[in-house]
C-alpha cells in the first residue's frame, strides 16, 4: 500500500505491505526537485514504481543499507533509469546478500541488487536545493542525513524514531546515535525532521534535546542500578516494567534488554 502527501515542496511516500487489510509497518520516502530519499522495501517496489512513473525522479539517495530502505533500488533503476547514491561506506554492504531474520522476510523482504554509486562527496545538488550530506552513525554504521540548510528540512532516516526509546536492535549502538543527534543540535539551527518511519517533526530541535534528555536520565538511572547489582532483567522489570512485546514479534531483534546493554557498554549509563 502507498499513500503520499504533500509538505511544502516535499512530497512524503508511506509504504508498507498490506495483510489481512492492515498494513504491517510503515517506512517512508521523499521526493523533492526530483530527488528521491529512501526507496521503501522490495515488497511495495512495484507500487513505488507505478507512483513514480508520471513524477520521473533522477537520483535517488539511500540514508542507509537496510532492506526497508532500498527495496525500490532495483526496479527503479531498471525501469526508470534512476541514478542511485548512498555513502561510501554503504556501498560492501549494498554489495553483499543480507541476511533477513522471518520477521524482515515477511514485513519488508529482500532487496533485489542494483548499481549504487558512492555519493560524490558531502554535498548533492539539485536544480532548486542544496543538500548537505552528515554522517551520523548509530542505528548503522553508514548511517547519513541530508539536509537543506536553507530551508531547515532534515531527512533522518532512522536517526530519530521517538522522544522516548524502548528498544533497541543488537547492532544498534546508543553512544553514537546520541553522539549524531548531538551533531546535528550544535549545527543551531532549526530543523524539520522528515523521518523514515512516516514522523515529520516541526520542531526537529525541541524532539531531539528531548531524546537526549530522556537517554542521559535513563542511563544514569541504569548506571545507579548496576553498581547496586541489579542485573540486566531485573533493570528491565524495574524501569519499563518488563520487555518489550515487540521482542517476541521480531525474534529477539527489538529488545528493551539491547537498550540497556547498549547504554552500559557506552559507557553512558
Amino acid at each position: 500500500m502507498i499513500e503520499s502527501a504533500a509538505y511544502g515542496a516535499v512530497t512524503q511516500i508511506k509504504m508498507g505491505r498490506e495483510l489481512d487489510g492492515r498494513v504491517l509497518y510503515w517506512v517512508a520516502a521523499y521526493l523533492v526537485d526530483g530527488l528521491l530519499i529512501d526507496t521503501g522495501c522490495s515488497h511495495t517496489a512495484a507500487e513505488l514504481l507505478e507512483y513514480l512513473r508520471d513524477r520521473q525522479p533522477r537520483d535517488a539517495i539511500m540514508t542507509h543499507y537496510h532492506e526497508d530502505h532500498v527495496g525500490g533500488c532495483s526496479l527503479l533503476q531498471q525501469k526508470l533509469n534512476v541514478k542511485l547514491w548512498a555513502y561510501a561506506r554503504s556501498l560492501p554492504l549494498l554489495n553483499s546478500a543480507p541476511r533477513l531474520y522471518p520477521y524482515q522476510e515477511l514485513v519488508w523482504g529482500y532487496p533485489e541488487p542494483a548499481a549504487v554509486q558512492a555519493l560524490p562527496g558531502d554535498e548533492f545538488r539539485t536544480e532548486n536545493c542544496r543538500f548537505q550530506v552528515v554522517e551520523t552513525p548509530g542505528h548503522s554504521a553508514d548511517h547519513v542525513v541530508l539536509i537543506e540548510p536553507s530551508r531547515g528540512w532534515c531527512f533522518s532516516g532512522d536517526l530519530f524514531v521517538s522522544e522516548k526509546i524502548k528498544v533497541l536492535r543488537p547492532e544498534e549502538e546508543i553512544g553514537g546515535i546520541m553522539r549524531s543527534m548531538r551533531k546535528l543540535l550544535d549545527r543551531g539551527q532549526d530543523l524539520v525532521l522528515f523521518t523514515a518511519i512516516g514522523k515529520i517533526v516541526p520542531d526537529g530541535r525541541r524532539a531531539l534535546s528531548s531524546c537526549l534528555a530522556y537517554l542521559e536520565n535513563l542511563g544514569r538511572s541504569v548506571q545507579l542500578m548496576h553498581q547496586e547489582g541489579f542485573s540486566e532483567n531485573q533493570i528491565v522489570e524495574r524501569l519499563f516494567g518488563g520487555e518489550s512485546s515487540m521482542a517476541d514479534l521480531t525474534n529477539g531483534q527489538f529488545t528493551t534488554s539491547n537498550l540497556i546493554r547498549s547504554l552500559l557498554k557506552s559507557g553512558l549509563a
